[in-house]
């Protein structure tokens, strides 16, 4: 039998995938991490599923859980928060279970820095403005941080900063960051988002600390970028009049005057 890896979203249990929501449905157990998942998610378990909260456990401890579901002939969903692809510790799972030779699969979910731009109303890349989205963390007690993986280098690309898991560290983040973008650098902290508590808090490298609200110590996001001032970009060339593209060439002469989808 198969243990599916599946990112529950951010926080909005309607953010969850229709492919994460069927694999739901059909195993009889499911293991999700209480902390972060919310339970409405849990819904989708077919009725007498027998449903883990894996926030108190450790590692040896949810692959004993799987290993016994795979011994009784049951698929097991597991449920991470936002995307697998990002500090969901899928990784360690799946080389374990992979050395147990138990099958596994994978189903994306929204990542928060996703929902977070969305709850902003922005886009984190604009034209002439910023090109790339860095995503990122500071030190903590579970993961250090590579050598080369400061915040400082990453600044001095210009890229919009999504800076996870560092609320707390939000001193380190302004000093490390204020030479490269400058005190007037847009700020927005985005707390739970999608969630029905969420909260944004806007402002600058140079004032982000003072408007911070009291309770704010976890599950905030932090981004940086001149992006996120929504001014000074470009439009896109995309939909520009004259701009020659397959699916609206502007003359005969255009290599895709006579293209159709059968050149593909």
């Amino acid at each position: 039998m198969t243990i599916h890896f599946i990112g529950a979203g951010p926080g909005a249990p309607d953010l969850l995938t229709l492919r994460g929501r069927d694999l739901i449905a059909s195993c009889p157990v499911c293991l999700y991490a209480g902390s972060l998942v919310p339970e409405e998610i849990l819904s989708h378990c077919p009725e007498g599923a027998h449903i883990i909260n894996t926030a108190p456990m450790d590692l040896d401890a949810i692959i004993a859980e799987m290993q016994r579901a795979h011994g009784a002939g049951h698929d097991v969903a597991r449920l991470h928060s936002g995307d697998l692809s990002v500090w969901s510790a899928m990784g360690e799972q799946m080389r374990r279970l992979r050395n147990l030779g138990i099958p596994v699969s994978v189903t994306p979910g929204v990542p928060s820095f996703a929902a977070a731009a969305a709850a902003l109303g922005a886009e984190l890349t604009l034209p002439g403005l910023v090109q790339s989205v860095v995503l990122t963390r500071t030190p903590g007690r579970a993961s250090s941080m590579p050598e080369g993986e400061t915040l400082a280098n990453f600044a001095a690309t210009g890229a919009t900063l999504a800076i996870h898991l560092s609320i707390q560290n939000l001193a380190h983040v302004t000093d490390s960051l204020t030479p490269a973008y400058g005190a007037d650098c847009p700020v927005a902290i985005v707390f739970r988002a999608s969630w029905p508590d969420e909260r944004i808090i806007r402002g600058t490298l140079g004032d982000i600390a003072g408007r911070m609200e009291a309770g704010i110590t976890r599950t905030a996001l932090i981004l940086v970028g001149p992006a996120l001032g929504g001014e000074g970009f470009a439009e896109s060339c995309l939909y520009a009049k004259d701009y020659d593209r397959r699916y609206r060439p502007q003359s005969a002469g255009s290599p895709w005057a006579n293209w159709s989808e059968r050149d593909e």
